[in-house]
């Protein structure tokens, strides 16, 4: 909870900084002369400024609560307690006798192997103690064992720091938490403070170090690019196998009655099962190799794309359809000219979507007998808890991840600049209109009864026109 309040905070005063102080002195770009741009879609940009915070805000808060040398220390959050600590306890016998002892607890980094401090045993019938704990550990303190009455004597400890307390109670120090035990045992337990453990979340500089460990000696018998390579090969063999089905697919149920009718129970009771529960019948059809984990990545792209294509049919405006058919165009030429253009957008989106559920899909897909791979790397490093191996291959298949994707949105705007500009014609060099995305004239009104649908020219009432 932390951490997110931390990041909202974050978020919140960068986009007043920016948009308050930055973008108030520079306004140069054509959206700033825009007097409407909510609901545009071409005003929205992604903003430099905020990609640029959120990745140093993710990098920040990582290296705060997990103590990173790449950070001053000043911006650390408080981190569990080491060195000595130590508590007074009370013993009682049951005649009413009490006595004081110290308890001194030498608190040590877990991969440290350390003595317990030497202290002095006092006068009375309760001797002091000492005693070793690791950062982030809790220990039992059998304080009666010096003692010379202790729980054969009945003797008990009723209180610490001079605060009553009973089996299961405990007492806050300012060291940490002392516990007791059922059975009258001291728990002392150092104050963890908020930075997290190595095991559950490693410093920035350790997922570095053990990159350049994997990278330079491999990892399993393989190196880091056989690893990445592979899983990249089964993510883009899936993907474009169930493109290649998953789109005509689409099409067919956006245009055919009989196709929808057909199709759509399965598609949309198929849509929302997850790859991994396919995983057994994949085993069970296709076997342990290859075949069976880029079958897994093809069944999780397939209905995402059969969807997205069958979307993108479904929304195209009607009045481009009649108006193609009523300059004389078949349907041929409506399903080059209009269906098909105005579908890609959607077409990919979702393929962006469809490529984000394959690299979800192939840590899952090579669970089954890979010997090499990212996501095999990842779920063998969490069975001996290599926490840093593990954050190191989620990162190395978000960033190649984003990297497709970015490639995806070039191919987008290079393929489809039409998107979120209506389709507006375009005049031609000798006075033809031709539709977006095609150097072909398709119709024209201000220079007479004829128009062409492709390069055939004909010739049709004015009035149709």
């Amino acid at each position: 909870m932390i951490p997110f309040l931390i990041y909202v905070a974050i978020f919140i005063v960068s986009f007043f900084v920016v948009n308050r102080l930055i973008r108030r002195a520079v306004r140069t770009d054509f959206t700033s002369l825009k007097t409407v741009t909510f609901g545009d879609e071409n005003a929205v940009v992604s903003d430099r400024w905020a990609s640029v915070v959120s990745v140093i805000t993710i990098f920040l808060l990582w290296g705060m609560f997990t103590g990173s040398v790449l950070l001053p220390k000043f911006l650390h959050v408080p981190g569990p307690f080491k060195g000595i600590a130590t508590f007074e306890y009370t013993a009682a016998t049951p005649d009413g006798q009490e006595d004081k002892a110290t308890v001194t607890v030498l608190v040590h980094p877990i991969d440290q192997s350390v003595e317990a401090p030497e202290v002095e045993p006092g006068d009375g019938w309760a001797k002091n103690d000492s005693a070793t704990v690791g950062v982030w550990r809790s220990g039992l303190i059998r304080v009666d064992r010096n003692d010379e009455m202790g729980r054969d004597e009945d003797a008990r400890v009723i209180a610490v720091n001079g605060e009553p307390i009973a089996p299961g109670g405990e007492v806050i120090t300012e060291f940490g938490r002392v516990g007791m035990s059922p059975k009258g045992t001291l728990n002392f337990e150092p104050g963890k403070g908020w930075q997290m453990e190595p095991i559950w979340l490693p410093p920035p500089e350790a997922v570095v170090q053990r990159l350049g460990e994997i990278a330079h000696e491999g990892y399993r018998g393989s190196t880091l690019l056989e690893h990445l390579g592979y899983s990249l090969f089964r993510v883009i063999v899936g993907f474009f196998f169930g493109a290649l089905v998953g789109i005509p697919l689409g099409y067919a149920m956006g245009l055919s009655n009989w196709f929808r009718g057909w199709f759509d129970p399965i598609v949309e009771f198929m849509r929302p099962v997850p790859p991994l529960a396919l995983i057994p019948l994949v085993i069970i059809w296709a076997g342990i190799g290859e075949l069976g984990k880029i079958i897994l990545l093809f069944l999780a792209a397939l209905w995402i794309m059969a969807i997205a294509a069958r979307s993108g049919v479904s929304g195209v405006r009607i009045s481009k359809v009649h108006a193609a058919y009523s300059l004389g165009a078949s349907k041929a030429q409506v399903m080059r000219y209009v269906i098909a253009p105005n579908s890609l957008p959607e077409i990919f989106t979702g393929a962006r979507v469809a490529m984000g559920v394959c690299w979800g899909t192939v840590v899952a897909a090579e669970l089954v007998a890979a010997e090499k791979g990212a996501g095999m790397m990842i779920m063998v490093a969490s069975k001996f808890q290599n926490t840093d191996i593990v954050i190191m291959g989620i990162i190395l298949i978000g960033v190649i991840g984003f990297a497709i994707d970015m490639a995806m949105r070039w191919a987008e705007r290079v393929l489809v600049p039409w998107k979120g500009k209506g389709w507006t014609s375009t005049r031609c060099c000798d006075g033809r209109y031709s539709l977006p995305g095609s150097s072909r004239a398709f119709a024209t009104v201000n220079y007479g009864s004829w128009w062409m649908v492709g390069d055939e020219r004909l010739e049709l009432p004015t009035s149709s026109v």
